[in-house]
């Protein structure tokens, strides 16, 4: 089986970034000169998917219209002779690669935002990518990362890094079985535990590979954490009849649900931007002599 859908819930509220994301989306939210879903995207497309599917809310319109066409602005920038700023608009979105939109009509989990996307999904591995988490792999994505796991297993496969044990009460916390490398059999999983129950220091990040049999379970799942559906709680059910394995990728991920995080993220990809990195480079010695 191949992974060629990605399912990436973007109806969340942002209430951590308010009054910033009041109007607009957090994932459309800049990394320098991209927004935070763009750089998901573009993760997915790497690692061989060619089906987006967004589900969305009410207020999100902007990410549709980020992965529209805009002819108004591309005649524009056509007639003033821009064309390496139209060759990057019409580029967001490469040919092949097909977009999908499904409502999530109130924020009730993550695991209930997969379960909207189920008919588009139909009997199919696939992939959820959550924008919230900027992972910077290197050469290989982490999507990527995990595609060959899967197509090596044709198991599903988390993503997961090394947390400080008092971080728990924030993540989805993996029960696994230790290994020599960095795939590592799961053999349990719990959401948000309190740092005196996790059963590891292992968290799980925004990126998954799961089989279809994941939906019958989020079916059946009742509310959780924080009084919603949780994926965690289904993919827990799932590991009674299937095998999953996590995967400590390689690379640095950016939490850009943290105010300090996403300034830390912006650091990073503005120090590596081709046009910025030498300048950005010089303002920040400016800024370093004024701290005492």
């Amino acid at each position: 089986m191949k992974v060629t859908k990605a399912i990436f819930p973007v109806a969340g509220l942002g209430t951590r970034f308010l009054p910033a994301t009041k109007a607009n989306p957090k994932e459309m939210m800049p990394i320098v000169d991209k927004p935070l879903i763009q750089y998901a995207v573009e993760d997915a497309i790497a690692a061989g998917i060619t089906e987006l599917i967004f589900v969305t809310s009410s207020s999100k319109r902007a990410i549709e219209d980020h992965f529209d066409s805009n002819f108004e602005l591309e005649s524009n920038l056509l007639e003033r002779g821009k064309f390496d700023l139209l060759e990057i608009v019409r580029s967001i979105l490469p040919n092949g690669v097909s977009c999908a939109y499904v409502r999530q009509k109130s924020p009730r989990g993550l695991g209930h935002a997969v379960l909207c996307a189920q008919q588009l999904i139909s009997n199919e591995p696939f992939a959820v990518v959550l924008a919230d988490d900027l992972i910077d792999g290197g050469k290989k994505t982490c999507l990527q990362q995990m595609m060959d796991v899967f197509q090596e297993t044709q198991s599903s496969v988390i993503a997961v890094e090394k947390i400080l044990p008092l971080a728990s009460k924030k993540y989805g916390i993996v029960d696994v079985i230790p290994t020599q490398n960095r795939l590592m059999p799961i053999r349990g999983i719990v959401e948000k535990p309190h740092p005196d129950q996790a059963p590891s220091n292992f968290g799980v990040v925004g990126r998954y590979i799961l089989t279809p049999a994941i939906f019958p379970l989020l079916q059946n799942t009742t509310v959780g954490s924080n009084n919603e559906i949780q994926l965690t709680d289904a993919i827990a059910a799932l590991l009674t009849t299937e095998s999953i394995n996590a995967l400590q990728f390689s690379g640095i991920r950016y939490d850009c649900g943290s105010k300090l995080d996403y300034l830390r993220a912006t650091i990073a990809y503005a120090l590596k931007h081709p046009e910025l990195a030498t300048d950005f480079s010089l303002l920040l010695r400016e800024f370093a002599e004024c701290i005492v």
